[in-house]
C-alpha cells in the first residue's frame, strides 16, 4: 500500500532569511525522507526558492508592529483550513541543519510532538525548530491566542512556550527522543578546553541539529559563533549537509 502523502512546512518573512534557506532546506529532505511529500513555504516573498516547492501566501495574524519577534506567527500553522493543505504536517525552521533520515518523526507515535528545550526542563517547554501535528486539530490554540493576545504574550515569553503549554494542558504534548534533535551550541561543541582543539561534532543518534540565536549554520561553517565566550572551530560537515 503507498503511504500517505506527509507534508513539510516552513515559513519565510522579512528579510533575515533569504530564498537559499529554504531551497537548502527542502534539498535536506529531499536527501532524507523516504516517505512521499510535499514541501510548503508560506511566504511574502517567492523570488527565487525553488519550482518543487508549494508557495502559500504567509498567514496574518493581525499584530501589532511594535512587537518583539518572539516566533508567534508559527501559531497560524494551526488554521483551520491550513491553505489547501490535509493531513500530517512537520514543521521546521530555516535554519536547522538535517543530517540523517527522518521517516521516523513520522513514524513517532504522538498527536503532537516538539522538541525538548533542556534550558526549560522545569516548565515542560518545547523548542518549535521541529513539531508535528495533524492539520486542523488544534485549532482551538489559535482562537485563544487571538482573543487574548495581551494578557498571553504578558505570560508566555514566546510561541512556543504557550504552544507547549496549551498542548500540555490538552495531555498530547510530547517531546522526540532527544539524541534526534541536539542543539549544536549545547550538544555539538565540545565542552571547554576541549572546545579549542577538538571540533563541533554530529552527536551520536542525531537526525536534525538545531540551530537558535546565534550562531547560524554559515557561520558555525566558519567558526564563528556569535559570542565571545563560547569559542568553536570552523565545522566542515555543515558544509557537506547543509546544501541543495
Amino acid at each position: 500500500m503507498a503511504k500517505e502523502l506527509v507534508n513539510i512546512i516552513c515559513m519565510k518573512w522579512g528579510d533575515k532569511y533569504g530564498a537559499d534557506y529554504v531551497n537548502r532546506l527542502y534539498g535536506m529532505v529531499s536527501r532524507n525522507l523516504t516517505i512521499p511529500f510535499q514541501f510548503v513555504c508560506f511566504t511574502e516573498n517567492k523570488k527565487d526558492i525553488h519550482p518543487n516547492v508549494k508557495i502559500c501566501p504567509l498567514p496574518s495574524l493581525g499584530l501589532p508592529d511594535n512587537i518583539p519577534e518572539r516566533g508567534w506567527l508559527k501559531l497560524a500553522t494551526f488554521q483551520k483550513p491550513l491553505a489547501d493543505l490535509k493531513g500530517t504536517a512537520l514543521f521546521l525552521d530555516l535554519d536547522v541543519v538535517i543530517v540523517d533520515n527522518i521517516d521516523c518523526f513520522f513514524e513517532f507515535d504522538a498527536e503532537f510532538a516538539v522538541c525538548f528545550d533542556e534550558k526549560k526542563k522545569a516548565q515542560k517547554v518545547g523548542n518549535t525548530s521541529v513539531y508535528r501535528f495533524e492539520i486542523g486539530k488544534h485549532e482551538d490554540i489559535l482562537g485563544y491566542f487571538l482573543k487574548n493576545f495581551d494578557a498571553i504574550k504578558s505570560k508566555y515569553r514566546n510561541e512556543q512556550a504557550y504552544l507547549s503549554d496549551q498542548m500540555n494542558q490538552k495531555q498530547v504534548l510530547k517531546f522526540w527522543p532527544k539524541d534526534w534533535t541536539p542543539s549544536f551550541k549545547y550538544h555539538c561543541v565540545p565542552k571547554f578546553p576541549f572546545n579549542f582543539w577538538q571540533a563541533p561534532f554530529i552527536p551520536e543518534g542525531a537526525k536534525i541539529i538545531l540551530f537558535h540565536g546565534k550562531p547560524e549554520p554559515y557561520e558555525a561553517e566558519k567558526g564563528v559563533s556569535g559570542k565571545w565566550y563560547r569559542y568553536f572551530k570552523p565545522v566542515s560537515w555543515i558544509t557537506k549537509y547543509w546544501t541543495t
